[in-house]
């Protein structure tokens, strides 16, 4: 028997109203985790436009964007050490919209030494490592010091005239050389710079004998440089036979990477989709090119553990500045 028409209609009424109870909340979940990112991504860099580090974030985000369909936007937040833009991430929605560079400078002294509106482990989520940066000890091309025995040794016999330029204080810089110093019970001279390129000009004049921080590669290979030690953990693809803190013994703290990260409470499956952008960028010519012209290593860690990295190193870091009297 044919059904009555008006129990037709109720029967299709019911049916589309369970159909949207039981679908709605796959299509919320789809909207938010499933298609993301459905808009323009902002990338943060704490430093300048132009520096090293935010060349090589500009030339991965460039690349991520094939991979996830929408363009990423480099804004340069630069000032107090990075913690200016570090604290711009740490602010952001936790939607995958608002990411970027956490670099070194501005997650592990600056915390502990002095107010930041933000905790470099509580307060950010950590996606991805794409890379090393360089950061070096490094004497004039003509200088008598040809391993950083020789630094050691004239420091020994010569107190306080062993003078070393360094970003400032609590760099990585400043910080190695302040526990090597003490370790070899020998006394160096710390002068302060703005930056590498101060260090650099200040070590080619001849107002200091040995630099630390970032070098200028076009400085390097003509000759007016020269490496002497990495303040790094792992030995640099493109300098492969100069030496790193533990090859000479000394346990420094030296984390040096280049990272994406975001605010903490980032959904899992927009981290995940992220990273899987970002690493799929990392194989891409154009970036292994650019990374190899910057004489940066390429170095992928997932972000659980450089989640845990970070932690440790902050601890570690909290250690070293008691031991050297920063904090107490």
């Amino acid at each position: 028997m044919a059904m009555p028409f008006r129990n037709l209609q109720k029967w299709v009424f019911l049916t589309l109203i369970l159909t949207l109870l039981f679908s709605t909340p796959c299509l919320s979940q789809q909207t938010e985790t499933g298609q993301y990112p459905t808009r323009p991504i902002t990338f943060i860099v704490p430093v300048a436009a132009g520096a090293t580090s935010d060349l090589a974030c500009r030339l991965i985000s460039k690349e991520a964007e094939k991979f996830l369909g929408q363009p990423i936007t480099v804004i340069n937040k630069p000032g107090a050490s990075f913690t200016v833009g570090i604290a711009a991430i740490a602010a952001a929605k936790p939607d995958g919209y608002t990411i970027g560079y956490s670099g070194h400078p501005g997650m592990f002294v600056p915390p502990l030494t002095s107010k930041v509106p933000y905790h470099p482990v509580k307060d950010l989520r950590q996606v991805m490592q794409f890379g090393l940066m360089n950061v070096a000890v490094t004497v004039k091309g003509d200088s008598p010091f040809k391993d950083f025995k020789d630094i050691t040794e004239y420091a020994r016999q010569n107190p306080k005239k062993l003078s070393y330029g360094s970003g400032g204080v609590g760099t990585l810089g400043h910080l190695a050389l302040e526990q090597i110093a003490k370790r070899e019970k020998v006394q160096f001279t710390h002068i302060p710079f703005k930056g590498s390129p101060e260090i650099q000009a200040a070590l080619l004049g001849g107002h200091i004998l040995v630099g630390t921080g970032d070098f200028t590669l076009g400085l390097l290979e003509s000759g007016q440089i020269r490496l002497i030690l990495l303040i790094a953990e792992r030995h640099s693809t493109e300098y492969p036979r100069v030496p790193i803190l533990s090859d000479l013994g000394y346990d420094t703290p030296a984390p040096t990477f280049l990272n994406v990260a975001g605010p903490k409470g980032m959904p899992d499956d927009v981290v995940k989709r992220l990273d899987d952008a970002f690493s799929k960028a990392m194989k891409e010519p154009a970036f292994i090119k650019g990374m190899k012209e910057f004489r940066f290593t390429i170095f992928y860690r997932n972000g659980k553990d450089l989640d845990n990295y970070m932690a440790a190193n902050y601890d570690a870091f909290a250690k070293l500045l008691k031991e050297e009297g920063f904090i107490k």
